[in-house]
Parts: C-alpha cells; sequence; structure tokens
C-alpha cells in the first residue's frame, strides 16, 4: 500500500471514502481524481485527498497502479471504453457499483478481463456526496470482490489489501453470485419498504391517522424507504433478472402466509415468527450495510418542563453530539418517553454510560 498512485473515476460518497480511508493508511498515496462538479474536487484537494485534479479521461491515468470506477452503475460502464487505451500493464481497474453483472458483461466485451477486479463496498449513507465521505465509513463493512475468469490472482490479493487498509472486510464472490445475494438481502428490503410505506400511504384516511401513529416496527422496516430514488431506479434496472427471480419467490411466500391467516392456522402463523425470530437472531449485529445504522436508544422520562435541556445538558458536559431529540407518541413496545440519536456508535454509547449514571432507564430499540 506504499508508493500507489491511484484514480477515482467520480468521487461522491463511496469513492471519496476509499480515498479518504486510502490516505489515511498510507498518506504517500498518490490520488488523481475527476469528476464534473470541480469545485468539490477543488475541496478535495484543499483537504489533502486529491493531489492532481484530472480534466477528463486522459493520458494521466496511464500514471495510475489502480484506477476506481466510482461513478453511478449505468455511467461506470461507459467510463470502461475510455480509460481502456491508459491503463498501463499491470495495472488494476475496479469499481464500487452494487451490481456486478453489468459490468462485467462489458469489461468481457472490451477484452479487459485480465485487468479488471469488480468491487463493492457494503456500506453507505442517506447522505451523498465528497462531502458526506469519511476515512471510516467502510470499517467494518463488508468490501465484495469480484475477479473476473481471467484476473490474475495477484490482482485479488492486492485489492484484498486495499480493502483491509481501509478497515473494510473483504470477501471473493463470483459476480452472479454476489448480484442473486444482494436481490434478496438489499433490493427486496428496498421494494418491500417503499412498496409498504405507499400501502399505508393509499390506506389511509383523510385525517392521515395511520400517518399519525406509525411507529416502532413500521418505522425500523421503512426506514430505508428514505434512499435516493434515483440510485434505487438504477440498481433495479442493473438486477432486473434476480430481483425478479426473488420477488416472485415472496410473493409465493405471501400467498402462504394470506392463506394461513384466512384459515386461521394458528400453528403456521407461530412456525413462521419462531423460524424468522431464530433465524434473526443468529445474525451478526455489527455489521454495516447501505443505510446508516440508527444509533438511538430511549429514555423513561416525566414530560414536564425542562426536561429535555436537562438531558441535554448533562450529554453536552460531556461533548456529545445529539443527531437528534424528540418525543415517542406511539409507545408500543415499551420504549421510553424521549427517544435520542446519535451521529455514531461510540456518542451512542458515551451517552448511555453518562445516563446511566445518573440514574436515567434506557431502551434499546
Amino acid at each position: 500500500m506504499t508508493d500507489l498512485t491511484v484514480a477515482f473515476i467520480g468521487l461522491g460518497l463511496i469513492g471519496g471514502s476509499v480515498a479518504k480511508g486510502l490516505k489515511r493508511r498510507a498518506p504517500g498515496t498518490r490520488i488523481m481524481a475527476y469528476m464534473r462538479t470541480r469545485e468539490k474536487l477543488k475541496q478535495a484537494k484543499r483537504d489533502g485527498i486529491v493531489d492532481v485534479i484530472l480534466d477528463g479521461v486522459d493520458e494521466h491515468l496511464s500514471e495510475c497502479d489502480i484506477i476506481f470506477l466510482c461513478t453511478p452503475v449505468e455511467y461506470n460502464a461507459d467510463y470502461l471504453q475510455q480509460i481502456k487505451p491508459f491503463v498501463k500493464k499491470g495495472a488494476i481497474v475496479t469499481d464500487v457499483g452494487s451490481t456486478k453483472t453489468n459490468i462485467h458483461e462489458t469489461v468481457t466485451s472490451l477484452g479487459m478481463e485480465d485487468c479488471f477486479v469488480g468491487g463493492h463496498p457494503m456500506a453507505g449513507s442517506e447522505k451523498t456526496g465528497y462531502e458526506n465521505a469519511s476515512d471510516h465509513l467502510l470499517e467494518n463493512a463488508y468490501y465484495i470482490i469480484t475477479p473476473t475468469g481471467k484476473t490474475p490472482s495477484s490482482f485479488t490479493e492486492r485489492m484484498t489489501g486495499v480493502a483491509k487498509a481501509i478497515g473494510a472486510i473483504p470477501l471473493v464472490l463470483d459476480y452472479r453470485e454476489h448480484d442473486f445475494i444482494v436481490a434478496a438481502i438489499s433490493h427486496l428490503p428496498h421494494l418491500i419498504a417503499s412498496s409498504l410505506v405507499n400501502l399505508v400511504h393509499d390506506c389511509d384516511n383523510e385525517n392521515q391517522t395511520m400517518k399519525r401513529l406509525a411507529a416502532g416496527g413500521f418505522k425500523d422496516i421503512t426506514r430505508i424507504a428514505s434512499s435516493s430514488p434515483v440510485m434505487w431506479e438504477q440498481i433495479c434496472m442493473t438486477n432486473d433478472a434476480n430481483i425478479s427471480v426473488i420477488l416472485k419467490r415472496y410473493i409465493e411466500s405471501l400467498g402462504h402466509i394470506l392463506t394461513d391467516v384466512e384459515s386461521k392456522d394458528s400453528g403456521a402463523i407461530h412456525r413462521l415468527f419462531e423460524s424468522s425470530r431464530d433465524y434473526r437472531n443468529s445474525f451478526a449485529d455489527n455489521s454495516k450495510g447501505s443505510v446508516t445504522p440508527d444509533y438511538s436508544f430511549s429514555v423513561d422520562v416525566v414530560d414536564e418542563p425542562g426536561t429535555i435541556s436537562i438531558i441535554s445538558a448533562i450529554l453536552a458536559g460531556q461533548g456529545i453530539n445529539i443527531m437528534n431529540i424528540g418525543i415517542n407518541h406511539n409507545r408500543e413496545h415499551g420504549e421510553g418517553a424521549l427517544r435520542i440519536s446519535f451521529y455514531d456508535e461510540a456518542s451512542m454509547t458515551a451517552a448511555w454510560v453518562r445516563l446511566k449514571n445518573y440514574n436515567y432507564t434506557l431502551f434499546l430499540g
């Protein structure tokens, strides 16, 4: 990871975070970058992240050891053809797209299989752009690596090293397997969340009572519906075959549930919740996904003047920043009356300890 020259075509949230992570781990890394928004590149240079601002795809790329394609998925394939003449022998071309089939097929058609290693850092945020990138966004997040059939093993190992250097967890997969997996664990949940929000919208009355009472489980399961419509349209259009397979299976499973409910088959309904609980409880809690985790807890307090001010002062005394604070109007799952959200896990943990010391009763979830 020393003395590398790395180029970024696109320097948004993910590209910017990879670049910042590399600079933190290996300050001697020479970084070039190109994107349409010139001002953001200038800011990245002022930040000491970008060393060379590129005017476009040109001969400067022939100096690079690794070229990252970090534009929206449908543009990455277009850039492949543009950069092909400038890829030096021994250099790696990679991407950070969340679907892989389209770009791998383009790589094959261009005869670039011997220099390409696909990548998908599985982390993100509701916020976008270089200004929201951080040098630790990808820490402890899976970084999927998808070599081609002709990728040298040394190239795969180098990209594994890059992932480790920025604190991510590398996992090598076939690109077809990757796209089927993310269709089930990422793309389908976003479709479900969005369709559920729209269903409640369409079923609500003129007083919007459903919206007013929505809390707890509904907010948890639909939080990802706040993601970028443009990005998710692109994802669905570039992984349509796998999403169709998974979506049909999900619709079939809903049909079985409907039959069980209509026939009052309590045993089947019990098994549904039991098996899903057991499997869900086996998941690791520290893995990151494409949407920023919710670092929140609630506090059991009496609703009286000054309550929020007191808690805010207690946390401010320790330099703990609060992202959001408000009243839980629906507490059907036993939450406390006041919900507090934080920007990161460290802040949440520090706040938990601080408020416990003041004998507040706290609730996770």
